[in-house]
């Protein structure tokens, strides 16, 4: 059975489906009323960032959130920061220390220093350039911790917390309210405190070509800021590497 979702959300769960994703991307085209949040105890075809391929067991959270903001500009980089510094928050509340959870731009959220959960951003504008819906997709690792080629990954349950999925996805509809209702500026400090520190090593891949240089904060629109060899860099897209 599933526990309340924040006050004001729809929340539609299924036993099975291909993507999360993919049905709140499709309510957002049809028109249904936002907030809604879209759950699944597995997913088939999920997917990540990149068009990656999202491993989605039962026992993890499936969870997609369809928003309507607004008029207001686009700013692909604030979403997945807000998105992470929700994510952070929602998983925060249920373990005894925290203390090990750190975000790594632009999407994803570490324990220990291998990644527990990713966010996928996708949006619609309206004929004028501003937002007509976002979807924001969370995938967290709680019972399992697939395996992933390039990077270690973690879940809550090898650290000892058993947290079942829906009581996580309750959690997370208030912390997307919270930082919703904060502001851009907000969620770009709080993000900063979250995350690796400013002067850490962080290696940024873009496609073959690999960037290394030290974390200089970000910029008004979130995009990464960093000095390498070739001086300052602004970085709006690519995978990062710590150290």
């Amino acid at each position: 059975m599933l526990v309340a979702a924040a006050a004001g959300w729809q929340w539609r769960h299924l036993r099975e489906v291909a993507s999360t994703q993919d049905l709140a991307i499709a309510a957002g085209q049809g028109g249904e009323a936002a907030p809604l949040v879209v759950t699944a105890d597995r997913q088939t075809a999920g997917r990540g960032r990149g068009g990656r391929a999202w491993q989605a067991p039962e026992g993890n959270l499936n969870f997609s959130a369809l928003l309507r903001p607004g008029p207001v500009p686009l700013q692909a980089a604030t979403w997945s920061l807000l998105a992470g510094v929700a994510v952070h928050g929602a998983v925060a509340v249920h373990m005894p220390d925290a203390s090990g959870l750190m975000l790594k731009w632009p999407n994803d959220l570490l324990l220990g220093g291998a990644k527990l959960a990713g966010v996928l951003i996708d949006t619609a504008l309206t004929p004028s350039g501003l937002i007509d819906w976002v979807v924001i997709g969370v995938g967290v690792n709680i019972a399992h911790a697939p395996a992933l080629p390039d990077r270690p990954t973690a879940c809550l349950a090898d650290a000892g917390i058993k947290l079942a999925p829906e009581t996580l996805a309750a959690t997370l509809t208030g912390r997307l309210d919270h930082w919703l209702e904060a502001g851009p500026q907000a969620v770009r400090t709080a993000w900063l405190t979250r995350a690796h520190p400013v002067g850490a090593t962080l290696r940024v891949r873009q496609g073959d070509r690999m960037i290394e240089g030290e974390f200089a904060g970000l910029a008004d629109d979130g995009s990464l800021l960093l000095i390498s060899a070739a001086g300052a860099t602004s970085i709006v897209s690519g995978d990062v590497f710590l150290g």
